[in-house]
């Protein structure tokens, strides 16, 4: 969208207290659109404006507003390899032929694997899965493990999350004799590893257009094909059908977590899969939410925030395979052990972190300082090679710009994770950097990549980064936005809004939050609680208010400003959520940016 387009700055906001410029998210065609709508259909405005924000048109909106997967899901056999992958697995349900699961150490890894598992356990087989330790084993398939899971008797190995690559690995399967069915959905080359099948919709010669979907996603139209092949051969004659729709809590929660675009098939995934977790089916699950104090109905931001990152502590810094086990038991005292271990873990992994970003953020403010390099590079001997991913992140996001954090061991050898900023392909620059030979090895896409480097190499890297990055690091700083969907005074945040706004979710990767803006509410009251963050209510002329919280913000600019300014007024900019506290429900804002109304006239 070109400024000229997207109209004045919200309220006038030019530089908010985060460097940002205050934009309203509608073009003028989407203002259209979202009138038509409101007009047609009888919906609120706000919700139309969020509609019509999102691209969703005027004859799209009804089925929008109910995303069912009888409207949404392919035909299974739209997908190359499909019909290979589900007869092979059904012939090995049929002869009772033991399967091994192999799949990765992340959330989208273990609920793949937990979806498939619970499956083949509900037509009486009984599955061996193995999950890799990230730090000795890497991610994918390896010989050593595949050689294990065929001496313990498996016959047929599929695996989900990994394998379109795993050249090396499925010779030694097909040196055992040992048949693979690969389910996947990472990025791959023309050339394809020589498998029973291979189900991948971002293989180059797929054509279903469901490229979007996680792992987990792709593994759920397999078991529906899979279910329809069964339902054929008559299996379910002698043997009770399993319940695919009570599976779709599993594939919510890797579609969430594997922060894969909200679009398509996968908003109906998350929708119906909300719905089944509510029902608590799943006793690991249910005891993950319970030790996250996840209270009242779910939502995704329950799934991103509390309950995935419990599960990715285990294949972090603890036992990888803790999350599938965990979402494959049926017993409740299991189920609660496993969900209190991975709480445990996640304090650890917490506190690691902590440690970790004060270091790195230390070694960042020095070479902004030194040198004010487009690209960060941290690194250390002491940091946990599970956790550098999340000290990218956290770096990118305090200093707007592409960062990389380091783990070197005793020998020099650093493993490290980047994250990147809107319209800076990091993904292309570490796979040029590979062909440079300044990186042992390397991959990524264009907001993520990880790489692995000798340390004497470091200072040569970061040359190579900011000589390769600058001017898109510089024109990506020049256009940071907010995008903010309407304005709002603090009496017009209401539950039914709120509720409201629930119709068009649920939000995440390629369907943000609505975002409001308070014009010039007084800060009533702000000062900093728990780890870090700000708490403040906001009060309009009315003098209604609205209680508000800026999470990790009390040294950041934006909540350095809202603790400057008790008692004046203020422009905020947040998303409105849902808090329950002893039963009862109230709106709270989560506060992103705010802005003196002094500093920026309208």
């Amino acid at each position: 969208m070109s400024v000229e387009d997207s109209g004045r700055p919200v309220l006038g906001v030019t530089r908010s207290a985060n460097g940002q410029v205050w934009r309203e998210r509608q073009t003028r065609a989407q203002a259209l659109i979202s009138l038509a709508m409101a007009q047609r259909l009888g919906l609120p405005d706000v919700l139309a404006r969020v509609m019509a924000g999102r691209d969703v048109g005027l004859d799209e909106a009804e089925g929008f507003l109910d995303p069912t997967l009888k409207a949404l899901m392919p035909d299974p056999s739209s997908l190359v390899d499909m019909d290979r992958a589900v007869a092979r697995i059904a012939d090995a349900v049929e002869a009772g032929v033991a399967i091994a699961i192999f799949g990765d150490y992340d959330v989208d890894g273990a609920t793949s694997s937990a979806l498939l598992a619970r499956y083949l356990r509900a037509l009486d087989l009984n599955p061996a899965i193995h999950i890799p330790d990230r730090i000795i084993e890497g991610y994918g398939p390896n010989g050593p493990a595949i050689e294990a899971l065929h001496a313990a008797g498996a016959r047929l190995l599929v695996t989900v999350d990994c394998g379109s690559t795993s050249f090396e690995a499925f010779e030694t399967a097909r040196r055992l004799g040992l048949d693979v069915v690969v389910i996947d959905h990472h990025q791959c080359g023309v050339e394809l590893p020589p498998v029973a099948a291979l189900v991948n919709p971002n293989r180059q010669d797929d054509l279903s257009g469901q490229g979007h979907l996680a792992a987990v996603g792709v593994t759920f139209l397999v078991l529906v094909g899979l279910n329809r092949e069964l339902r054929r051969r008559g299996l379910f004659q002698r043997r009770r059908e399993p319940d695919l729709l009570g599976l779709l809590d599993l594939v919510a929660l890797g579609t969430v977590c594997d922060v894969v675009p909200l679009k398509g098939l996968n908003r109906a995934y998350v929708t119906k899969g909300l719905i089944a977790m509510h029902g608590r089916g799943n006793p690991g699950l249910s005891a993950l939410s319970d030790v996250a104090r996840v209270g009242g109905k779910p939502a995704a931001y329950h799934l991103g925030f509390l309950i995935g990152p419990r599960i990715n502590a285990g294949g972090r810094i603890g036992d990888a395979a803790l999350g599938a086990r965990l979402l494959t038991t049926l017993d409740d005292t299991e189920a609660r052990a496993i969900a209190e271990r991975l709480d445990a873990l996640n304090a650890e992994r917490q506190a690691m972190e902590a440690v970790m970003l004060e270091e790195g953020d230390a070694q960042a403010v020095m070479k902004i300082a030194s040198e004010d390099p487009a690209v960060l590079l941290t690194g250390s001997d002491g940091w946990h090679p599970g956790i550098v991913g999340l000290i990218a992140s956290r770096l990118k996001e305090a200093h707007r710009r592409p960062a990389f954090a380091i783990a070197y061991d005793e020998t020099g050898k650093g493993t490290g994770s980047g994250r990147s900023i809107a319209g800076v392909d990091l993904g292309r620059a570490v796979r040029k950097a590979v062909e440079e030979g300044l990186l042992e090895k390397g991959g990524g896409h264009a907001m993520a990549a990880g790489l692995t480097v000798r340390r004497e190499r470091e200072a040569e890297l970061s040359a190579f980064f900011n000589e390769m990055l600058k001017q898109d690091v510089e024109v990506a700083a020049s256009n940071r936005e907010l995008k903010i969907d309407a304005a709002l005074t603090a009496g017009g945040a209401t539950l039914d809004l709120v509720n409201g706004l629930e119709r068009a979710g649920p939000y995440g990767a390629g369907h943000p939050e609505p975002v409001f803006a308070f014009p010039a509410h007084r800060i009533s009251f702000a000062d900093v609680v728990g780890n870090g963050h700000v708490r403040a209510t906001l009060a309009g002329a009315d003098g209604q208010t609205l209680k508000g919280i800026a999470f990790k913000a009390a040294e950041r600019p934006y909540g350095e400003a809202l603790l400057a300014s008790r008692g004046r007024p203020m422009h905020v900019a947040g998303v409105l959520s849902l808090d329950t506290w002893q039963g009862a429900q109230r709106v709270q804002l989560r506060i992103l940016d705010v802005a003196d109304p002094q500093k920026n006239p309208l």
